[in-house]
């Protein structure tokens, strides 16, 4: 058996060369260093630059109405850049620059990953969080003011409940839905009442709003969940605010493993309005679900050691039942 003098050596100089390897691989992790041409395009395409031009920006936001469907272009909601969004990543921006933390971070990634989803580990070291849309955002998507109140919200899949306080302000109660028990209790504090995957739509009542935010290509029955949503909104004024990542590529996590879900939806579509228009018209309509705005938005994420954030296509749509 080593001396515990001997262990702690070792405990010691692996530490240090796995501080080594993590700073040498945040070196190579950026644009310049990717050399092949395939890992170039993933990294253009899946996270940004720290030094995000503007012209950079103006591509999240992008849209060809023309090339919109007739019947879902003139529901197109133009979004920017704006205040709150630019607080956001800068606050990204920040804390990708805590070095100590960002280590401890990754190792105790490292460690946990095999036994932890990712999402509970996130929500074990307060990381992670989500950005979707800005209160003018969903103001002006939603079509009402900063004064409008409603009564019963559910949000979900809500995480921490960072994107469910900029909804969560204009309602009287609050619900959401989470499968991580360290994002439950991120939620808890926020006093937000916690509802079970399985008894949300048997509650008895009805919800003036629903949001469903990137989580249609993470569940197994996409169709049966916007059905389920369908019955619980209020009729006629309830509306179901709905974000979904294009390229749309479903994938359900089970048991440490990704397997696609029972229900696969295929959207068809090579461009982000091909699919928009796809989706409203052939997903939407056939569950009886109409649209009445859309916009394209990126679904911005915290970033880690290697980036200081992370940036995903967003199509979001507010949606009403059909009479």
């Amino acid at each position: 058996m080593c001396h515990p003098q001997m262990r702690t050596l070792v405990f010691v100089a692996w530490l240090l060369f796995y501080v080594f390897f993590l700073l040498s691989m945040r070196r190579m992790w950026t644009g310049k260093y990717v050399r092949s041409p395939l890992a170039r395009a993933l990294f253009t395409n899946m996270v940004t630059e720290t030094d995000t031009t503007g012209q950079e920006a103006l591509k999240w936001y992008h849209c060809c109405p023309d090339m919109l469907g007739e019947q879902v272009r003139a529901q197109f909601v133009q979004s920017h850049l704006d205040e709150e969004t630019e607080a956001f990543l800068r606050k990204s921006m920040e804390k990708s620059s805590w070095l100590f933390t960002q280590l401890y971070h990754s190792f105790f990634s490292t460690i946990f990953s095999p036994l932890v989803s990712r999402t509970s580990i996130n929500g074990f070291l307060g990381r992670g969080s989500m950005f979707v849309f800005s209160k003018d955002q969903f103001h002006r998507l939603l079509r009402i003011g900063p004064e409008w109140k409603g009564q019963r919200m559910l949000d979900l899949g809500a995480g921490d409940g960072g994107v469910t306080e900029v909804m969560g302000c204009h309602f009287h109660q609050v619900f959401a839905t989470e499968v991580s028990t360290p994002m439950k209790w991120h939620l808890q504090k926020k006093n937000y009442s916690l509802l079970g995957i399985d008894e949300w739509h048997r509650t008895g009542f009805q919800y003036d709003l629903i949001s469903c935010l990137n989580l249609l290509d993470r569940c197994d029955e996409p169709l049966q969940l916007l059905q389920d949503i369908k019955r619980s909104l209020v009729p006629l004024t309830g509306r179901l605010i709905l974000a979904v990542v294009l390229p749309f590529q479903p994938y359900v996590e089970t048991g440490g493993t990704w397997v696609r879900p029972k229900e696969h939806i295929k959207v068809s579509g090579k461009t982000w309005e091909e699919q928009v228009t796809h989706l409203s018209t052939e997903v939407f309509q056939k569950v009886g679900l109409e649209v009445e705005a859309v916009t394209r938005l990126p679904y911005l994420c915290e970033g880690d050691m290697y980036k200081d954030y992370y940036v995903l296509d967003d199509a979001v749509f507010v949606l009403k039942p059909q009479d």
